[in-house]
């Protein structure tokens, strides 16, 4: 595993490991013991950097990730966020306290805005970040799903350690204007669905893998079927280049997240170990100046019939 530094001294790995599914929830429930083990197994494998939300199973993922780091605390990073109900001073004093006890943790490493809600006062959470962070609470300050604007704005109340937006081959508009103020101040840049939501594995294209009907991404973006016909030809680009790596589909796309500059970490998850030591594998992928050159005409070319020509421009 490779590690990548914030701007305050924090190191996380390229690869974090997202607990979104181990909460239940939206996705389909397992045994939490299973669950633990493919924590801890991320851990011998390098992974330090874990990302959980108390909105995650109602703060299930929490307490999963509290139980399965507990004796190895201190060695990890752990994120967390609170929910755009909850932006309030008072209502993030709360949470943060919630928070901390669902992961068994005195301290929290980053600490995310989860949304932006329009009906608070961005400067009243902000500054109840300050002092979160001032007291020893939290030690990084960090929004998710944020504007460039609002980022700015968040930027003119506090420092911004880092921000956690969607990116991946088939989304990109982070590229217009997010990732080059993060290059710009040295803001932590760590994504998620870095593998669109499973589209780039391949497995609905060509692993024969249905949505079930109350499957929380039917009738999504990415998954409406004149969208899924669109995006073959980028799925097939990353499977021939992961056949020409002997790899898997899922490490192209996931490396490739990690060659783009100001990038921190990609996070990925599962609760499959054989496929989060597959993700793992992805930071010692090293693609060449043609496959980059081919990932990004082809992904560009999909998400222009996708999204229309302005996305081209991305």
């Amino acid at each position: 595993m490779n590690y990548r530094q914030l701007s305050n001294g924090i190191q996380v790995s390229e690869i974090t490991f997202g607990c979104w599914e181990l909460g239940g929830g939206q996705w389909e429930k397992q045994d939490d013991d299973v669950n633990i083990r493919a924590l801890q197994r991320a851990y011998e494998l390098g992974i330090q950097s874990f990302d959980t939300a108390e909105g995650y199973g109602q703060g299930h993922s929490e307490e999963i990730v509290g139980r399965a780091l507990e004796g190895v605390r201190k060695d990890c990073v752990i994120a967390t966020k609170v929910s755009p109900g909850h932006l309030r001073r008072d209502d993030i004093l709360r949470s943060v306290e919630q928070s901390l006890k669902r992961l068994r943790t005195d301290y929290i490493d980053i600490y995310y805005v989860h949304w932006p809600n329009r009906d608070i006062p961005l400067s009243e959470t902000m500054t109840t970040f300050a002092e979160l962070r001032d007291q020893g609470v939290i030690r990084s300050v960090a929004v998710s799903n944020f504007s460039r604007e609002l980022l700015e704005e968040a930027m003119s109340y506090t420092r911004v350690d880092c921000i956690q937006p969607e990116y991946s081959l088939l989304e990109r508009s982070i590229e217009t204007d997010v990732l080059p103020y993060c290059r710009e101040h040295g803001i932590g840049v760590l994504t998620y669905s870095s593998v669109a939501k499973g589209i780039l594995t391949g497995a609905y294209h060509f692993g024969g893998l249905k949505l079930s009907p109350n499957d929380f991404r039917q009738g999504r973006r990415l998954f409406k079927p004149e969208h899924l016909e669109a995006e073959t030809p980028l799925v097939q680009c990353v499977k021939k280049i992961a056949d020409r790596h002997g790899v898997k589909p899922a490490e192209v796309a996931i490396a490739w997240i990690l060659h783009q500059p100001g990038i921190t970490s990609a996070i990925v998850g599962t609760q499959s170990i054989a496929h989060l030591e597959e993700n793992v594998r992805a930071v010692d992928l090293r693609l060449n100046e043609d496959d980059l050159r081919e990932l990004d005409e082809v992904s560009r070319s999909v998400l222009t019939q996708i999204d229309g020509p302005a996305s081209s421009s991305r």
